[in-house]
């Protein structure tokens, strides 16, 4: 009967439990979130043959993490006139004026997984990327992510995908551990 190289085990087995420690341990506190959904420029023509373009955006601010986010602050760059807007679902908020002149929208609290939009519109000359210097908390800055459109598929495809995942995970270590003990083996002298 052979016995179990506990060394090998722990080299293979340790790293997987920081990687499952440090994942969990990410996620305990707020985290808040906020990326573009969308950024459109709108051009028409008025009744009276006057052109006119509309510029809109929205961003997304959700707290993934598991604490409430408070004092949520969406600073504005110095404008005038402040561009119009809106959040949905609606919250409680207010607008903030600092000394340099330029504008909060102050969120009091936003619960764990609660996610809210902010719509912009505006005229140019003004673009998106001139309005907000970014977006903080008292627990710290909220982390901008890029995002793309994606299809859904179904739960089914979901379920399978991570099943050929987790397979491929196990295959993975098993090899590693296979080849720890033929190092050792190799290393110890043989039999």
């Amino acid at each position: 009967m052979q016995q179990i190289n506990w060394a090998a085990v722990a080299t293979v087995v340790a790293p997987l439990i920081t990687l499952v420690l440090a994942a969990w341990w990410d996620r305990r506190g707020t985290r808040l979130i906020s990326y573009y959904s969308h950024v459109a420029g709108i051009a028409g023509t008025l009744p009276d043959g006057a052109a006119l373009q509309v510029n809109t955006h929205t961003v997304v601010l959700r707290n993934a993490g598991r604490h409430a986010a408070t004092n949520v602050r969406l600073t504005h760059a110095n404008l005038n006139p402040f561009p119009m807007f809106s959040i949905w679902p609606p919250v409680v908020h207010h607008e903030e004026a600092l000394p340099n002149g330029s504008r909060d929208i102050v969120i009091p609290v936003l619960i764990p997984g609660e996610q809210i939009t902010i719509h912009y519109l505006y005229f140019p000359p003004l673009t998106f990327n001139q309005i907000h210097q970014g977006i903080k908390c008292d627990q710290g800055f909220a982390q901008a992510i890029p995002v793309l459109l994606q299809r859904q598929y179904p739960q089914w495809v979901r379920i399978l995908v991570k099943f050929v995942f987790l397979v491929g995970v196990g295959a993975v270590t098993y090899l590693l551990f296979r080849a720890g003990r033929c190092v050792l083996f190799i290393c110890s002298g043989g039999p």
